[in-house]
């Protein structure tokens, strides 16, 4: 690790001479898979762009010039190239860095994303805004093959090729998607070819010339550049956006890349270079499987990812999958979409037994929301697999195309709530302050993975919109049983425990989702009541009612965002009947959720039940009274 252990910035990357690259590139990559191997994180991604962020940094004077990631989960080798070697042993952790670029962690993240397509736009304003206030500096987008299947990102292309004042270089990192002609020493000629002065001189002055000549004679010879160089190169859609196409060109050669974006430095206005980089490179295992070793937890380099000895309890996601198989059985209706969450969303078994039935739309959350729409105005039905967080993307969809036409479409909500070490941009939190809030929507929250299944049963049997919120990872371990098919009463809540505490003592804990079985424990040390809410929308409003007037206080919980949640919706259905009994309401605070291991967020925001137990003594010290010792500790930690 000599020459990565002599880089504390790029300013001592750009002293090094071209043919030390390589070996800084080699260093760079083991420290990453060593890094990532006892932390945890996104491993094939950063290894696949090492070289590419080496170049990068080598031939733009960064920060100064701005570089713009997409998704940015292939940041580890420019976290460790700006400044932040020492501090990669926190990766993803309580108090460390984020996984993700992040403005306020370092002046070399200019922009903050951890979600798709964003970086052109992003970086279209950066350079404009250079231009209107007289900067010269270079502006330069990554974004992968992936991301750009994103409609955003698109728009952004659109709008970049009308701006030829825009000093704008876009890295389209090609590593999955077969759309690149065979990378080759041709290829790589090309690149260097069409990249320097020479070509864009000898390519202006033909153009300057062929301008006074007769416009159909003008008009042929752009066709016929265009079209004669498609033969090579499949630049033709970014030329016709406006941008000078150069590539594909081997994102893994150092000798390759450096010179090329040398020469791009040198040229302004809209131009993509493509680059063909693979996931996983530099370490077989990867290469091979880059799905497994997408995201993985701490694992042995050496050994690589092993199976668990003991089978772990089925994940919410592996619920979900395998009632979508067993549904798809019953009802030939059905049709399963994801916008490019095959594996996280547990598709994966279906996408095989029902290919026909399966839609992976890409990194098109807005598209996959009206599709579905589209799909059910025929007939079928749709269910749509998608995260919380990436829900938002789609919400206008939403609430045009699928609610305000009371079409009959199921969300399979997953990473609701606390998600860990992805952070804010993760965080599944406002799924139902928006949802709650739209007519026609059946919004539920399971308490457990049994109760999930009847719920998605219960969504999938209704003529309109549904939606069941459901978290990341497993639940308390309740059995699922696979041949039930059965429904849910709409709006019917469930007491899951009365109190026996005297008049003027009793407290009822409102549980919206698997934050119950947490009430459920802090409710034998207060001999509180708990409910089992089960439906956001439509409440349980006569069992709501009924808690209001037996009790002396109430307490609602819930993992999503507390400002205009379900507690708030229990607030103004009490309030529509004049109810006073006060209501505490706890969830997600008005903050953004830093990244970190579930269990320590969960502590910190208070939703633990410690935290309960503190929330609900602090607002109702009358009615709790004094606490035995050990809870009084517990409730002041």
């Amino acid at each position: 690790m000599e020459l990565l252990n002599r880089i504390q910035d790029p300013h001592d990357l750009r002293r090094l001479k071209p043919d030390q690259l390589p070996q800084l590139a080699q260093q760079l990559r083991q420290f990453i898979l060593d890094t990532v191997s006892r932390t945890g994180g996104h491993l094939s991604s950063n290894l696949g762009t090492v070289e590419l962020t080496v170049a990068l940094h080598y031939v733009f004077d960064t920060p100064q010039d701005r570089l713009v990631w997409d998704v940015g989960h292939q940041t580890y080798a420019h976290k460790i190239l700006t400044g932040r070697r020492e501090q990669m042993g926190t990766l993803r952790q309580y108090g460390g860095i984020s996984g993700f670029p992040r403005r306020e962690e370092s002046p070399y993240d200019t922009f903050g994303t951890a979600h798709s397509s964003t970086s052109i736009s992003a970086a279209l304003g950066m350079a404009l805004a250079a231009h209107s206030k007289g900067e010269r500096r270079k502006v330069v987008a990554v974004i992968g093959d992936g991301a750009l299947t994103g409609g955003m990102a698109f728009e952004a292309l659109n709008n970049a090729g009308v701006h030829p004042e825009a000093d704008l270089l876009v890295v389209l990192n090609d590593n999955d998607m077969s759309i690149s002609a065979p990378v080759g020493a041709l290829n790589r000629y090309l690149a260097r070819l069409l990249s320097g002065r020479f070509y864009a001189s000898a390519r202006d002055a033909a153009k300057q010339v062929l301008k006074v000549a007769p416009p159909p004679l003008f008009e042929l010879a752009r066709r016929l550049e265009e079209h004669a160089k498609g033969l090579v190169v499949p630049g033709t859609l970014f030329e016709e956006f406006g941008f000078d196409y150069i590539g594909p060109i081997d994102g893994h050669d150092l000798s390759a890349l450096v010179p090329t974006l040398q020469n791009l430095r040198e040229r302004s206005g809209p131009r993509l270079l493509h680059v063909v980089t693979k996931k996983g490179y530099g370490y077989k295992l990867a290469e091979a499987d880059p799905i497994t070793y997408h995201g993985p937890g701490r694992f042995n380099p050496v050994e690589g990812i092993k199976p668990p000895a003991v089978a772990p309890k089925p994940t919410y996601a592996q619920v979900f999958g395998q009632w979508l198989c067993d549904i798809a059985v019953k009802d030939d209706r059905l049709v399963a979409i994801t916008p490019a969450m095959c594996e996280g969303s547990g598709l994966v078994e279906f996408s095989q037994k029902y290919p026909g039935r399966y839609h992976d739309v890409g990194i098109a959350e807005q598209h996959a929301v009206t599709f579905a729409a589209g799909l059910a105005c025929e007939g079928l039905k749709p269910v749509v697999a998608i995260y919380s967080t990436f829900l938002q993307r789609a919400y206008d969809q939403v609430i045009h195309d699928v609610a305000i036409q009371n079409l009959p479409v199921l969300f399979a909500i997953d990473r609701a709530g606390v998600v860990g070490a992805d952070g804010a941009t993760h965080t599944g939190a406002f799924d139902i302050p928006a949802l709650r809030c739209l007519p026609n929507v059946t919004l539920m929250a399971p308490a457990d993975e049994a109760e999930c299944r009847q719920m998605l049963c219960t969504g999938y049997s209704l003529n309109g919109p549904s939606a069941v919120r459901y978290p990341r990872g497993a639940g308390v371990g309740a059995q699922v049983n696979r041949a039930d098919m059965g429904v849910l009463t709409v709006g019917r809540a469930q007491l899951r425990r009365a109190s026996q505490a005297p008049s003027g003592r009793r407290i009822a804990i409102l549980a919206f989702g698997p934050v119950l079985y947490t009430a459920l424990r802090v409710a034998e040390s207060l001999d509180a009541s708990v409910v089992n809410m089960r439906f956001i929308k439509p409440l349980d409003v006569e069992l709501l009612h009924h808690m209001a007037q037996t009790h002396d206080a109430l307490v609602t919980v819930e993992e999503g965002a507390v400002l205009g949640g379900a507690g708030s919706a229990c607030i103004g259905a009490l309030q529509a009947r004049d109810s006073h009994t006060p209501v505490l309401s706890l969830g997600l605070p008005d903050a953004w959720l830093e990244h970190g291991d579930p269990v320590q967020i969960t502590a910190a925001i208070g939703l633990d039940a410690a935290g309960l137990l503190h929330s609900i003594h602090a607002r109702f010290p009358d009615i709790v009274g004094d606490l035995p010792g050990p809870l009084q500790r517990a409730a002041n930690a």
